[in-house]
């Protein structure tokens, strides 16, 4: 317990002084196998298996169909089609960025394409238009954070790996959170600005008006809105998996932009698949070392007895869930929100298993508090990604992103924790249990 106290430690040092995530991990499982004696050439065989899993190739086919998407115009069409319903009221440019973020989750499950689809074409939009910069960069970013709960979602999809759930079923498990979610950031946004002199709202149109902008957005945004139908009709009535979704959206984003939208060249199709692969590289890296140290802790025990550890602490199961969101907290400030997926899943699970909570509902608890994590200082990954698109100083943007996460986020973690049927109700109706 104190060599993998000690390699834990080592490892958030290493994050803190900026070496790259992959490398300080798999400084931490050569740490962990020469002084625990283990074999870490068995364990990579290990790694090496759990990262060729055929569920983890969701992961590039779902970065790339969002990096299309992006680039042919999707993403814009789908703007101005929920701007046609809600953008000429006080505010109404925060709500189409908080439900855009959401929706663009259903399609590429992650909120760093979002804030790069989405917060690119809003954040200048927005300006323009009175709201204050450090507003809508902290906007953005708390926004972001939908994808990870709107299925599908990257981090689910490794999560659902290392604890050998169902992926379909902890997709369900965050998307009745993410509407919650997504319905009080849209409140929050219009009370927060409701005496904002500055905002400029365009002006009132009468309901013909209105309707013809709604037909004629939404009929150039429909090819934007089938995709999310066709992606989680698909997973639900069971024609594919998440995987085969996955290549599914890519194919009709390479279809629809090339034959429909017009507006796919081959070099955008390269550089497309050239982001995915950077990306996912990277993640590979990280969940490979992960995999590797995981295997040789839970050989010698060590997420059992960090559970007794945890349990010794109290017996009231209250005190134990918070002490377990606290956890959670701290891991997502510091690391990535897919390895801190697979930390949960390997040290908390056993925890949870103890105390009697279900897989699916520690799914739901881990997205909620992970994706908190990665929008609070000082790692903060998605925020700072946010005030890279409005080349902001934090300080610009960070109390108006606390303001929604003190009356939004942070009530939906306690929600999702102690109301069990918020995550549960939706995987379980789908699997008949």
């Amino acid at each position: 317990m104190i060599i993998f106290s000690l390699t834990i430690l080592i490892v958030i040092l290493l994050i803190l002084v900026e070496m790259p995530v992959g490398f300080a991990f798999g400084f931490g499982a050569l740490f962990y196998g020469f002084t625990s004696g283990i074999d870490v050439s068995y364990h990579a065989t290990y790694g090496m298996a759990q990262v060729g899993s055929f569920s983890l190739l969701a992961l590039p086919l779902f970065v790339m169909a969002g990096t299309l998407m992006g680039i042919c115009g999707i993403s814009e069409r789908l703007l101005n089609f929920i701007d046609a319903f809600v953008g000429r009221t006080k505010g109404g440019l925060g709500v189409v960025t908080v439900i855009a973020c959401a929706l663009f989750g259903a399609i590429s499950g992650s909120a760093a394409a979002a804030i790069a689809a989405i917060g690119k074409i809003m954040a200048p939009r927005m300006i323009k238009n009175g709201y204050d910069p450090g507003y809508v960069t902290g906007l953005i970013a708390v926004s972001s954070v939908l994808a990870f709960l709107i299925p599908p979602s990257i981090p689910m999809i490794v999560f659902a790996i290392a604890t050998r759930q169902s992926v379909a079923e902890c997709f369900l498990s965050t998307m009745f959170p993410g509407i919650l979610l997504t319905m009080l950031y849209c409140f929050l946004n219009i009370f927060f600005l409701r005496h904002d002199m500055n905002i400029k709202v365009a002006p009132k149109k009468g309901n013909k008006e209105i309707w013809r902008e709604i037909v004629f957005t939404g009929k150039r945004a429909v090819w934007a809105i089938v995709m999310p139908v066709l992606i989680l009709g698909g997973i639900y009535s069971g024609i594919c998996s998440p995987t085969e979704a996955g290549a599914v959206g890519v194919v009709y984003t390479l279809i629809v932009g090339k034959f429909v939208f017009k507006a796919l060249s081959v070099k955008d199709v390269f550089d497309a698949t050239l982001d995915a692969a950077t990306i996912v590289g990277s993640v590979i890296v990280i969940l490979f070392f992960l995999f590797v140290m995981s295997r040789g802790m839970v050989l010698a025990s060590i997420p059992g007895q960090f559970a007794d550890l945890l349990l010794g602490l109290s017996d009231n199961r209250i005190v134990i869930l918070l002490i377990v969101n606290l956890l959670l907290f701290i891991m997502g400030m510091v690391i990535d929100d897919i390895s801190g997926g697979v930390l949960a899943a390997i040290i908390l699970m056993p925890v949870m298993q103890k105390i009697g909570v279900h897989p699916l509902h520690f799914a739901a608890i881990v997205g909620t508090n992970l994706g908190l994590g990665n929008i609070t200082p000082p790692c903060a990954p998605l925020l700072y990604m946010a005030g890279g698109v409005t080349r902001l100083s934090l300080h610009q943007y960070v109390w108006h992103a606390t303001k929604f996460l003190l009356f939004g986020h942070i009530p939906m973690v306690f929600l999702v924790t102690f109301v069990p049927q918020i995550s549960l109700f939706l995987p379980l109706w789908y699997a008949g249990r």
